[in-house]
């Protein structure tokens, strides 16, 4: 009896210890998972040659996915067709069923980037190549280099770099029409690149920022470099290549009426010379003004009186192009005159006010112009058409700290067709010195001038700029606070703009060199920097 008892006093303390482990709570899950997938076999094994098959298999220790394979997976050669390549979803194998015919002696590579990832955790296989020749050899040469733009501190993005092989079909054009022979992507933020598994011989180097990842130039679209001469391989030679945009070859729009005595030329590329002639015959009376739009690509025709006509016939020419265009007239309102403040608001000393006007303006009453101080002083104002983009601009002198209001009274503007503007009331008002900075910097080792020294902002747009015939500082006041950076242009051509470059014409675009700092302008700040260039 005693035993038993015993026996029951274990058995029920036995059972208690079972009810206090299944006490809910939380499992620790063990340890995250961070080991990317594992090849197991290929069929063909990597590195394969005489490669005479439609499909290849890769196996893995574990369940994959491909994730932004369109994205990531890139073929050299470019394929014609491109493979099918599974799973959809997931699985331990990856499929490639090649549709091409390849070409024969050819060294192929299929760089997956970082597409294979496992199905839990998504830990990447990072930029896994599979290697296949279809002759007796592997291709085992290689081609590095960096990618630089040409108006910015650093490219945005992968850039694709190609090299066409210089044989019996190579010409200039290739690369508007084929795909490349070798195609590769700069890695990550480093913007390096290296071409593997090549074959001795001539080839064209060229960089494509593309927009249809089609490995074709697109001018329109693509940014472009290119190394000017071929490359001869082997070479243990590092090359460094320039993106630029060409300027879009010229075109012309069919021209729309636009108002009753009103109609656009649209246009493309370089029309910095372009003139509209009127050819069809017209009334002894007849005038026109033409101007050019301040934020598009469009040329303004304006005319007087009214034709009635279906259509005009014009002629359109610059240095090197003409153009006989037609315009079918329509029945259209006549357009009224309307004129606005292009940059009130804030201004700083060196800056003068603006108008815009929608109808030619013909002339100014400085007269009819009051500027009139916080004080109630009457400010001395010259008004002056600059007839290029129709604006009207308002000299007058700016003061620190101080507010002012324009009044433009009736009669003030005359339009081309002898309309006048309503009375217009802007108000502008300048800040305090200490709440700008400035910045002087210095510039050694300048190979030739004229120089053009910007400054930019963080999205690189063009605050303030200054041109350097001789010396070597430059100086840059009222700067908002914020972060710039310098960029210093030679402009080989002395014509004060940043030139581009042309690929068929064998042209790389003007130099630009980035001061390596960048530069934090804060308020009431005077900063004094030096920049020796290489």
């Amino acid at each position: 009896m005693k035993h038993r008892l015993l026996y029951i006093s274990i058995l029920l303390l036995f059972s208690l210890s079972f009810v206090d482990c299944a006490k809910r709570g939380n499992p620790s899950g063990g340890k995250r998972d961070s080991i990317p997938p594992v090849i197991v076999r290929s069929n063909p094994e990597n590195y394969s040659t005489n490669f005479d098959d439609d499909e290849i298999k890769i196996y893995f220790d574990e369940y994959i996915k491909l994730k932004d394979l369109s994205k990531e997976l890139i073929i050299s050669p470019p394929l014609k067709y491109p493979p099918t390549i599974t799973p959809l979803s997931t699985g331990k194998f990856i499929k490639i069923k090649i549709k091409d015919t390849l070409k024969e002696n050819t060294t192929y590579s299929f760089n997956f980037g970082k597409s294979i990832v496992d199905n839990n955790e998504e830990n990447a296989f990072k930029f896994y190549k599979y290697i296949l020749s279809t002759g007796d050899y592997i291709d085992s040469l290689k081609l590095k280099g960096t990618i630089k733009d040409a108006l910015l501190l650093h490219p945005k993005d992968q850039t694709t770099v190609m090299l066409y092989e210089v044989n019996k079909t190579f010409n200039d054009s290739i690369i508007f029409k084929k795909k490349p022979t070798y195609i590769t992507t700069t890695t990550d933020s480093t913007q390096t690149f290296e071409l593997s598994n090549l074959k001795k011989g001539n080839y064209l180097l060229v960089a494509l920022k593309e927009k249809t990842n089609d490995y074709i130039f697109q001018p329109k679209y693509d940014k472009i470099g290119f190394v000017n001469k071929l490359i001869t391989l082997p070479t243990d030679s590092s090359y460094t290549i320039t993106l630029f945009k060409e300027t879009s070859n010229y075109h012309l729009s069919k021209p729309k009426h636009e108002g009753k005595n009103h109609i656009i030329f649209g246009y493309e590329g370089d029309a910095k010379d372009l003139k509209i002639e009127l050819k069809s015959s017209v009334t002894s009376d007849f005038k026109s003004r033409q101007f050019r739009d301040l934020k598009t690509d469009t040329l303004h025709y304006w005319f007087q009186p009214v034709v009635e006509k279906d259509s005009l016939v014009f002629i359109a020419t610059t240095q090197i192009h003409q153009d006989t265009l037609v315009t079918r007239m329509r029945d259209l309102y006549a357009d009224s005159l309307e004129i606005k403040a292009l940059n009130a608001g804030i201004l700083t000393p060196k800056d003068t006010l603006k108008f815009i006007a929608n109808t030619p303006l013909t002339s100014i009453d400085s007269e009819k112009i009051k500027v009139i101080n916080q004080d109630s002083i009457l400010i001395p104002v010259v008004g002056k058409l600059q007839p290029n983009y129709n604006l009207a601009a308002l000299e007058f002198p700016i003061k620190d700290t101080e507010s002012y209001t324009i009044q433009i009274l009736p009669g003030a503007f005359t339009d081309f067709f002898e309309k006048t503007n309503d009375t217009i009331t802007t108000r502008v008002r300048t800040k305090d010195i200490a709440e700008y900075a400035t910045l002087d910097i210095t510039l050694n080792n300048l190979k030739n001038t004229p120089v053009i020294v910007q400054l930019v902002n963080s999205k690189f747009k063009v605050v303030s700029e200054t041109y350097l015939t001789e010396g070597n500082t430059a100086f840059f006041e009222y700067l908002n606070p914020g972060d710039y950076y310098v960029r210093i242009i030679y402009d080989e051509n002395e014509n004060k703009i940043w030139d581009t470059g042309n690929y068929l014409q064998h042209l790389q675009p003007e130099t630009v060199i980035y001061y390596p700092k960048k530069i934090e302008a804060r308020p009431n700040w005077s900063l004094m920097e030096t920049f020796t260039l290489e």
